[in-house]
């Protein structure tokens, strides 16, 4: 029997985001906020939130949040298996003001540049949405 191993790596990537933490965490923590940048629709029942795009549809548990503070995931995957966690993570510079988001991703080390890619243009969108 020939199996391949995938790595996981832990991937973080930090944007600075023009707004206050609290619309920001809007955005990332309800279906309606993540439904306006990261899919084209957004449903939620219990705890589980269902991404859907023009040709996929995926489901994440909502793990842990933090009014203002942090978001963590976790993918729903086909086989009942444990998925790969994703957050998102706020932090406020107490000195300058500047809100900064970190998205925080476990993925297979052959699909890193495409995550990252991934996240910037997701981010992207983010931040055009709010003005930032």
């Amino acid at each position: 029997m020939k199996g391949t191993v995938s790595t996981n790596q832990r991937v973080e990537l930090e944007y600075r985001v023009n707004t206050s933490p609290g619309v920001l965490f809007k955005r990332l923590s309800t279906p309606h906020g993540l439904s306006e940048w990261f899919a084209n629709d957004v449903n939620l029942s219990g705890n589980v939130f269902t991404f859907i795009w023009d040709d996929d549809t995926k489901k994440a548990e909502l793990v842990d949040k933090k009014e203002n503070k942090f978001v963590k995931f976790r993918w729903i995957t086909d086989q009942n298996e444990a998925g790969h966690h994703f957050a998102f993570k706020l932090t406020k510079d107490e000195l300058t003001g500047e809100v900064s988001l970190t998205v925080i991703e476990e993925v297979n080390e052959e699909d890193i540049d495409e995550v990252v890619s991934l996240w910037n243009y997701q981010i992207g969108e983010l931040k055009r949405l709010i003005g930032a």
